[in-house]
């Protein structure tokens, strides 16, 4: 017979570096969930990704048990990280903080695609190109498509 799911519960911690301490242990805590288990587990799990903030959807069910998904980093982390910038424009329409290429967008695009509601390349790398603008960043050369 299968578990009794009691509810899910979205967190985002960098990889390999879950500790007990806020956020993750008063969020896990408050469901009754094993927070040092989940802190080892994740860690294992996310040991190629260490120090990259990596979405996770736990799943924890009525006997205090639970199972989690890690997600791909989201797109303005990994946006951040390719133009090299501390954080996106305030005014993105005005001022702009850095700028990033086709190649680094298609990357990108590549990376998320799991999480995306998307079938083609072409359509993920307008979706990050979107976020691109929305965060104040220029994109360098003409659109590959």
């Amino acid at each position: 017979m299968a578990k009794e799911i009691a509810g899910y519960l979205k967190l985002q911690a960098k990889g390999g570096q879950a500790n007990p301490a806020p956020p993750i242990g008063p969020a896990l805590g408050s469901k009754g969930i094993n927070i040092m288990e989940f802190c080892k587990q994740f860690n294992a799990r996310t040991q190629d990704k260490m120090g990259q903030v990596v979405p996770v959807l736990v799943t924890y069910y009525k006997d205090k048990s639970f199972d989690f998904v890690i997600k791909t980093p989201p797109t303005a982390v990994l946006l951040k990280d390719a133009a090299k910038v501390k954080a996106g424009s305030d005014q993105p329409n005005r001022v702009k903080v850095g700028s990033v290429t086709w190649d680094q967008i298609k990357t990108i695009a590549e990376t998320k695609m799991p999480d995306l509601n998307c079938f083609t390349i072409e359509s993920a790398m307008k979706m990050v190109a979107g976020s691109a603008a929305n965060m104040g960043l220029r994109i360098k050369g003409t659109a590959p498509f």
